[in-house]
Order: C-alpha cells, then structure tokens, then sequence
C-alpha cells in the first residue's frame, strides 16, 4: 500500500507505484482536506443566492445560464454524459490507468470540493484495476482534457466500458461483478472530474519515463557505434567540454568516455584524424537532448502536483475561484520541446547508421561478409531513414495552434492533448530507430579483430542471444523486433554500471 501524502510526488516514486500496480490510500490529513472543502461547498452554496460556475450555472458560454438548487446533480451527470465525446484509437490501458492515478492525485489535493465518496470511489477503481475505455481524440488542452476525462468519469455512473482484470466490458458488468453500485453525482463533482489535464499528463510522463531509459541507450549503442566505426575518444576529452558546460553535454560526453575506456579497439592507433559529426558531436546533440528532458522533468513534476480543475475552493480565505489552471499551455510547449528533443536523438542515429553500412574504415558494405550476393542492413538504413522523416514530422508543434470553441468563450486553447499523442508515437519511433543502430553497431563489432570494452562486450554477449550475428540475408524485421524488446525489456550497459 502506497499512501499519497501532502508532500510532493515525484516522477520516479509515481512510476514505482504504477508499474508495480502498488494499490493506493490517502492519508488522514489528505482526507481531513477534502472533506473540509466539501464542507465549505455545500455550506457556501446553501446560504447564498450568489452564481458560481459550473456549480449551479451553465458551462462554457452557458456560464450565465443560472441553474435551481434541485437541479444540481442532474447538470452534473448531464455535462459527464455530453462530454464523452471522444473518438478514434483508444488509450492504451496502461496510460488509462496512469490518467486515473493522476486524476486522484489532482483532486486529493482538497481544492476541488468532491465528496469523499466520489474519491473514494475512484481510489478503489485504481485499486481494483477496474480501468476507463478511453478515446485518444476529443481535447483541446484547455477547459482540461474534456471528452477524454469524461470517458474516465463515466464509470462512476455505471456508464461506459472498462477494462476489468485486462477484460474489456461494460462498466456494468464490472460493477456487478465487484459488488458495487454506481453512485450519483452532487454538486461540482462533474466538473471537478472533466477539468483537468491528466490525459496530456499521462502521455507526457510515460513518454518522459520511456524517454529517459531511451536516453542512456542512445549514448550506450553510440559508443558501440564509435568503437565499431574506428571512431576517436579525443573528441570526449572532458577538457573540450568543460569550456562549454552545458550539463547534458558534459554528462554525455562522461557516458562515452566510461563505456570505451577500457576497450582494447580504441586504444589501438587510429589513422583518421577526425569522424563524421554524427560520431564527433554525439556530446553535444545528445546532451542538448538531456537538458530538454531535465526541463520537461521539471514542468510535469509541477503539473503532477497541481490543482488543474476549475474553479477552485479555499474554505481557509472564504472563497470559490474560477480561474484557468485547466488550461495546458505549460505541457503543450513541454510535450512539443520533448519531440524536438528525441527526434534529434533519433535523427543522430540514424546518421551513424548510415556511416556504418557505407563500406568505409574496413566494414564492408551494408556490413555482411558478401556483399553483392548478400544486401545485408542495406534496407534497415531505409526504415530507419522512413522512420526519422516521420519523426521529423511530429515534431511540427501542436502548441502554436488554437481554435475557437464554445461560441467564442474558450478563444484559446493549448493542443496539448494532441502534442501529447505525438510524442507518444515519436518515443516509440526512437526505440526503434534505436534498434536499428546496436543491430548495426554490434554488427561491426563482429568485423573488428579486437574486442570493446568490458561493459559493451557483456552487452554483445546478451544481444546475440537474441539477434545472431549475420552471416547472410534472412529475413531482417524479425531480427529488429528482437532488438525493439531487447531495448524495451534490458538496462543498457550504462545503467548497468551505474546500478554496480
């Protein structure tokens, strides 16, 4: 059991939590905060005839439509009904499941005046792994992420479908089956639900999480890369770069110095006297790349611990606030800056790639033993080159757009939802483009008398249990899905040593 606390989540305890499927509960205090919101709510609507929206008004451009006191609930459950209006893909279950774990954490905050039941209600859902069908498009990233969160809350109605147990179903099935009963919206509760930005949240820490691993592989199978090209170390020498420090640059360049100091291939005399800058400025692209994802860390693990609905409720100062903390400019131009930021890392590799299968510094062409008979990674070039075009496209931001919606009240929005999907795909794609280059990279190796270092050679050692070194033409895309896993499933040698 994890208890979620008043003190601040971070990105690397919330994704313990989620991939060990750790079941959750607030603390007291929490739950001491919550209720007191509510509290205040229904006291503060009770005794006044003042308009609060969203609460008994109208939304959006309806927010002057004022509503009776007995039909609260009802608005609510119309406004969860009416939003779920998504469409196409479906959220993979396993970021459902995020976008509920960070939905709870936003209302725990005790700002948004639900009910402890409605909390509660959602905690047992994580809990139980009973987890919203969800659809990728219907949120602008402003009003927070409205059909998507609606499809989240549906559920809670007995509406909707589930995955129950990795089981997909309707939600009332599901609820049957644990024995539940849906329960009934009151007062704000809709809104509190649909105002948010956990669907965006969702896709940009998984892609932060995926990234991150992503990251010391890409120094990793460039060092592999390097060593199989007959590359230099001198450009990594930390006195080039402590006289520019950016940190990411310095980091990277530290990377390829521990993995290739040790390795009898680089030690041997060299004839060339410099690389391509695919090799040359790995210190300075890769660690440009690191300094984006240190920025992003610090902009989603702000967003994890925000209150993102609207309005807002201070029981301690005698308020109800609506503002525009739903609004997710913050994570649009985040998410974009984190596809720019990976497509280069991809965009690198495939660079190198391209170099290794050249016939250049004693590699054969396409490198396999025949060439000519045999084509070798000649088409793997190709598909990493479809791939990094496709990346590059991505990366055209969904933040610098906007359209009006609701008859004008909501003149702009973010986009970040649709940044959040982009990044999702380009993450993916690095992975692969990724798998492409240690398929090359460890290929060369196979062509070298020498050995690489300690760290590279026990990393060769598990590649070919999985990837057999070529020796001639076979069918080369079963030989990448082994590779995408090996990446997806294994530390790289760099995580390795640090974990020793």
């Amino acid at each position: 059991m994890h208890l979620l606390t008043e003190k601040e989540l971070t990105l690397a305890a919330l994704h313990q939590l989620w991939a060990e499927h750790t079941a959750i509960e607030l603390t007291d205090s929490l739950w001491t905060k919550v209720k007191a919101c509510r509290d205040f709510l229904e006291q503060k609507v009770a005794a006044s005839e003042d308009s609060f929206y969203g609460i008994n008004t109208g939304f959006g451009s309806l927010c002057d439509v004022k509503i009776g006191k007995e039909a609260l609930s009802e608005l609510q459950h119309n406004l969860v009904r009416s939003h779920a209006f998504g469409t196409g893909d479906l959220v993979p279950q396993e970021l459902a499941r995020l976008m509920l774990l960070l939905k709870i954490q936003n209302l725990a905050q005790g700002f948004s005046g639900v009910r402890p039941i409605l909390l509660q209600r959602l905690i047992d859902s994580y809990n139980a792994d009973l987890i919203p069908v969800i659809y990728q498009l219907g949120s602008l990233g402003a009003s927070g992420d409205l059909a998507p969160l609606a499809h989240l809350s549906l559920p809670i109605l007995g509406e909707g479908e589930v995955y129950f147990k990795g089981e997909r179903m309707p939600s009332t099935q599901a609820l049957e089956k644990l024995g539940w009963q849906p329960l009934a919206l009151e007062m704000k509760e809709g809104l509190a639900l649909l105002n948010g930005t956990q669907f965006s949240l969702a896709y940009g820490i998984y892609s932060y999480w995926k990234a991150e691993k992503l990251s010391l592989w890409a120094d990793s199978i460039a060092a592999i890369s390097i060593d199989g090209f007959g590359g230099l170390l001198s450009p990594f020498d930390e006195r080039l770069h402590l006289i520019r420090p950016h940190n990411g640059q310095l980091q990277t360049a530290k990377n390829i110095r521990t993995l290739l100091a040790d390795s009898p291939l680089m030690k041997a005399e060299k004839e060339v006297v410099q690389d391509p800058y695919s090799f040359r400025c790995v210190p300075q692209v890769h660690g440009a790349s690191k300094d984006a994802l240190e920025y992003a860390k610090k902009v989603l693990t702000t967003e994890l611990n925000s209150v993102t609905d609207n309005p807002n409720i201070f029981p301690e100062t005698d308020a109800i606030l609506s503002g525009g903390n739903f609004h997710a400019q913050p994570l649009a131009l985040t998410l974009d800056f984190m596809a720019m930021a990976l497509s280069e890392l991809g965009s690198i590799s495939e660079r190198r790639l391209y170099q290794l299968i050249g016939g250049k510094r004693g590699l054969p062409a396409f490198l396999t033993p025949n060439s000519g008979l045999h084509s070798g990674l000649m088409i793997g070039q190709y598909t990493a080159a479809s791939i990094a075009s496709q990346n590059k496209q991505l990366c055209t931001p969904a933040s610098v757009d906007s359209l009006v919606s609701c008859n004008g009240q909501e003149d702009h929005v973010s986009m970040a939802a649709n940044a959040g999907t982009k990044l999702y795909r380009l993450v993916h794609n690095l992975e692969r483009l990724l798998a492409i280059e240690l398929m090359a990279a460890m290929q060369s190796l196979e062509f070298r008398t020498l050995t690489s270092s300690a760290a590279i050679e026990n990393c060769r050692q598990a590649f070919r249990q999985v990837v057999p070194a070529i020796e001639g033409d076979r069918v080369f895309a079963q030989d990448l899905a082994k590779a995408i896993d090996f990446i997806a499933e294994k530390d790289s040698p760099l995580a390795q040593l640090t974990n020793n």
